[in-house]
This record gives C-alpha cells, structure tokens and sequence, in this order.
C-alpha cells in the first residue's frame, strides 16, 4: 500500500464484457472509478461463454488503478454464469453466462420435474435458459466427463470473491436466480436440489448482501438498486440500457402465479424485490442507428423525432427484436412497426422506437403493481436515460416522474455502499441510501402526453396477441 493513498469504501461490479470499479467517500462521493474489458466467447449459434480469469484479473487492474486504500470491499456483477470447480479450485471449463441460450430442453425438464406451479412457489420464477440450474442439467447431459469432476460452483462475481479473498461464500440476491434457492425462505431448497439430483455440497452458504464473508454483496441488479435509493417501497429503478428493466421493493415476498416478473431476495436484509425485463431497451434504439439509420448519430435521429406529436399519428413499435422475457415469456417474439404511411419520415421511426419500449416497461409496471408495488416516482439511468426527450416520453407513459441521480456508476456504486454496511460505516443499507444517494433533477409527466399515452399503450398492448399467431406460422 503506497503512502498517501485516500480511504474509500470500494465497489466492484463483474459485467459482461468488463470490470467496473469505484471508490467511495463515506458521504458517498465517488473519489476514483476504473473500468476494464475482457473478450466473450460463442463456440456456437446461442452459445456465449467467458474465462473466469479474465474476471480475476481485471479486477486486480481495477482495483491499482483506483490507487485507493480499501475500508471495505463489495462486489456486485453478472447473475445466472456457471463456474464449475473441481476438489482444488481448478475451473474446469469456461463459465457459461447469463445471455447463453442453449438450455431450452433442459429448462422444460425442469419445470416437468418440479411442476411449474411449485416451481414458482418455491423459487419465484419459471425455468428460463439464463438460470444456473438448467445449466448444470446441461453439463450432466452432454459434458459428463466434466459434470463428474464437479466438486463446487460459484456464480461470477463469488468467483472473483474466491481468487481474491480466499472466501467461499454468496449473497441471497444473487443466488435467488440460479434456481436453486427457496426465496420465501432465503435457503438453498433441498426440494429443488433433490427434484434435480444436485447435490447440497456444491453450493456456497448464503448470507444477507452485508453479511457476506469478506466482501458484501449483490447481484447486479439487486446492487444497481440500492445504488439509485431503492431500499424499500415506494422508488422504483426504471434502467434504459441496452436491456430494460423496472425493479420495485415488494413490502412482502409474493409471486406472480405467470413468472410474467422475476421475484428475487433483495440486498436489504429481509426485503424482496420483483423485477420486469425487457430484452431490447435502448438497443432497440442502437438498432436503428445502425440497421435504418444512417452516419448521423443519436442527437440527430432525437432531433428529428421531436418534431413529431406524441403516439405519432396511429404509428406503433414493438421492441421485441430478441424475443422478450416480461410479460411475454417468448423467445419467438419479433419487433414490428405498424400504421405506416406516407408522411412518416425517420424522425416519425425514431419517436416510435422510443414510445414503443417506453410502453414495454410499462407493461412492467402494471405487473409490478399487481404484486404490490406502488411507484411514487421513478429513479431513471442507463445510456438511454441521458436522453431529454426519451425521459420525458417515458415519464409521461408510466405517470409518474422520474429522476437522475448524482452518481451514475450503477451496480458498483451500490457494491460500496454495502460495503459500507459491512464495516460498520452505516448502521444498515437504509441509512447508507440516505447518506449517499443525491437527486439532481426531476422530469415530471406531460399531462397532455400522457393521455395520448394512455391510448397508444392499448393499442400497443393489442399488437403482441395480433401478431404472435403469424409468427408462430411461419416459424
């Protein structure tokens, strides 16, 4: 440790394609941030995969380059990835992400082995191909030389916890989604391990986020929210990203009997959370620019979509160029425009595209209020969310306002916040939101919008149903 160096509470978040790291004041200034990139593999069509080396070692290059002396350490990253170790630690095969596909049988044997009712009683979700648990099916399936030499698992970001600090251990947040965890219960269920003949000696005990042994804790999202000030009911974490998600504090653990909406542990000791996710947020948007659009960038496609009125005069967008995961649980699903006519030009394209996925969380929360969710207002991030006239639509088809906050720095943000927790800096997660999380402004709904909003949401709504038997016909 050099001398001179400031004290922080350090956040570290495991992404996708990257280490995201920060440093934190105990008023919550963000002192330094480090971010660093690593490869993703896809041997096959719907496969993606990653070295869980690059994870311990961009983290290390994080964390000198933050040039900080650590308080506490928190690690939030990536859910659902599969690290599979043998009796010494050794990975056995590259980690099978979160974003991976190839698992489709195996989560139908899941949810024919447990009942799909129970399986949502017990987990608060159905069997999707991100999960943990179908992979692990996969590898008894088609690697058995290497599912025999299992020994332990650990999803990403316990992995980094494990080669950098010796420790075996992992938040009820993040295990909420491997499909392995009773979540009313905040346990490993034996019912689900024995359905699917996994044994208990796999996993790592699990502790509440601040809790965990070493570093606190989160899944990615779970971390994200406490980050923007959603510890309990009331603020909602609305993310414009490439993915969009809605995510609410429940004030009781429930399920939706459909799985329309993910139910996990939060990072709040005791709360819960359910979460909405639609897979084609602001990358609806980067499609355009790079599919119908042109060399022009973002700023001037926003710019010619202003000029055109709200629901743009009966035209419509479905962003579901990747299928979709809330409320329509469809792989299948596509995007579409519809109402075309003569006088929509690629402005009118654009201020569909923006309404369409405006639309799509709200869909998300209209089933987060059927479990009990009730938004007072809205913390809004993501790249999308820099976007004036993207948050001003959004706030006025959702009804609610919505603000930005001080720090942008997302998941790991709230990582050092838990820290925080951990060491004794805050007295719980609930006083660390109120010490560091800072609103800087507020976007509240266009009245006059939002009634045209209101219809242009019902006709949005009619378009999935209308649609769907066409694709299914034609494969």
């Amino acid at each position: 440790m050099r001398p001179g160096r400031r004290d922080a509470l350090v956040g570290l978040d495991v992404g996708t394609t990257g280490i995201k790291a920060v440093a934190v004041s105990e008023d919550g200034d963000v002192l330094a941030q480090a971010e660093t990139s690593y490869p993703m593999a896809i041997p096959q069509p719907g496969w993606v995969e990653q070295d869980p080396e690059h994870w311990r070692r961009g983290a290390e290059r994080a964390l000198e380059e933050l040039d900080v002396a650590p308080v506490a350490l928190g690690l939030s990253g990536q859910m659902h990835g599969l690290v599979a170790l043998d009796g010494a630690d050794r990975v056995l095969r590259p980690a099978i992400l979160w974003n991976d596909q190839r698992t489709a049988a195996e989560c139908a044997e899941i949810e024919s082995r447990v009942g799909l009712e129970r399986l949502i009683q017990l987990t608060g979700n159905r069997a999707l191909t991100g999960f943990t648990a179908p992979k692990l099916l996969w590898l008894r399936r088609h690697e058995p030389d290497v599912y025999s030499q299992i020994e332990s698992i650990l999803l990403p970001k316990d992995y980094v916890r494990l080669r950098l600090l010796g420790e075996r251990a992992i938040d009820v947040a993040d295990a909420s989604g491997t499909l392995l965890f009773d979540v009313a219960r905040r346990r490993w269920s034996d019912e689900m391990l024995e359905a699917l003949e996994i044994p208990p000696s796999w996993l790592p005990p699990a502790f509440e986020s601040p809790d965990v042994p070493g570093a606190a804790g989160a899944g990615d999202q779970a971390a994200a929210a406490v980050g923007v000030g959603v510890d309990r009911p009331g603020p909602v974490s609305v993310v414009l990203g490439t993915s969009g998600v809605v995510f609410g504090a429940l004030p009781a653990f429930v399920v939706d009997p459909e799985a329309r909406a993910h139910v996990f542990c939060h990072a709040v000791p005791g709360a819960w959370h359910a979460m909405g996710v639609m897979l084609s947020a602001a990358g609806s948007l980067q499609w355009f620019r790079d599919t119908l659009g042109s060399r022009d960038g973002y700023e001037a496609l926003l710019g010619e979509a202003e000029r055109w009125p709200p629901t743009v005069e009966g035209m419509s967008f479905l962003p579901y160029l990747a299928g979709e995961r809330t409320p329509h649980a469809d792989p299948h699903a596509r995007g579409a425009f519809t109402g075309l006519s003569l006088r929509h030009d690629r402005g009118a394209l654009v201020r569909a595209v923006l309404e369409g996925v405006a639309y799509g969380l709200r869909d998300a929360v209209e089933i987060l209020r059927q479990l009990g969710v009730e938004p007072t207002v809205g913390r809004v991030s993501g790249g999308g969310a820099r976007s004036a006239l993207w948050v001003r639509i959004l706030a006025s088809v959702l009804r609610f306002p919505l603000e930005r906050t001080k720090v942008d720095a997302g998941s790991a943000f709230g990582a050092a916040l838990l820290a925080g927790v951990a060491a004794g800096v805050f007295a719980d997660v609930h006083e660390a939101v109120g010490r560091c999380v800072r609103v800087t402004d507020v976007v509240e709904p266009d009245t006059a919008w939002a009634d045209a909003y209101d219809a242009g949401y019902e006709r949005f709504r009619s378009l999935y149903p209308a649609l769907r038997p066409l694709e299914a016909a034609w494969g």
